[in-house]
């Protein structure tokens, strides 16, 4: 694999977002007495620029990509995102309020970059969802670097996307320095 300083970051921003609210919810220690289902602390926002300077690690940014859906009250934070260098694409929820084309933006964006970059480099995953495994896979056949950035609670270190990348970063140890709680709560 390469030791290349030039890097491209993909990020779900669902992926991001609704596990880093259940995880500020854990660290709060807030549970779900009703249920199972994990708590999420709707306090908790994403740094976009903290993220990217976070996940670049001082390499240089090819290019940086976040893919959403749109909720209906939050269309500003695409603004945000991309005042802090992300080219960020955003999707319509379906009529089941589902989220869908996400993950596969993210590869046949990913997949392009890759494979029109003459230079290997270091590709970064934001998401510990097995969709992304073929854009591994690419990756791998062009001698890129893969890095799976994603919450500890979002995938399964022998699961087939832990066992594809090169490294797991968790961002649970940037926690702090990539999100902030935009209110008290609760």
């Amino acid at each position: 694999m390469t030791k290349s300083c030039l890097c491209v970051i993909l990020v779900d921003n669902s992926n991001v977002f609704i596990e880093g609210q259940k995880h500020s919810a854990k660290i709060k220690k807030i549970k779900n007495e009703n249920s199972d289902k994990e708590i999420c602390d709707p306090s908790w926002r994403i740094s976009f620029g903290n993220l990217l300077n976070v996940v670049a690690e001082g390499q240089q940014i090819l290019q940086a990509i976040l893919v959403g859906s749109r909720p209906p009250k939050n269309d500003e934070i695409w603004g945000v995102a991309k005042n802090k260098g992300f080219d960020v694409i955003v999707y319509d929820r379906n009529y089941k309020n589902q989220e869908k084309s996400v993950d596969t933006e993210l590869v046949a964006r990913g997949t392009e970059i890759i494979c029109t970059n003459p230079e290997p480099g270091i590709l970064k995953i934001l998401s510990g969802d097995s969709d992304f495994i073929p854009l591994v896979n690419v990756a791998h056949r062009r001698n890129w670097e893969v890095e799976m950035w994603a919450f500890k609670n979002s995938f399964n270190p022998q699961g087939a996307m832990a066992q594809t990348v090169d490294k797991i970063k968790p961002l649970d140890d940037y926690f702090n320095e990539i999100g902030t709680n935009g209110f008290i709560w609760p």
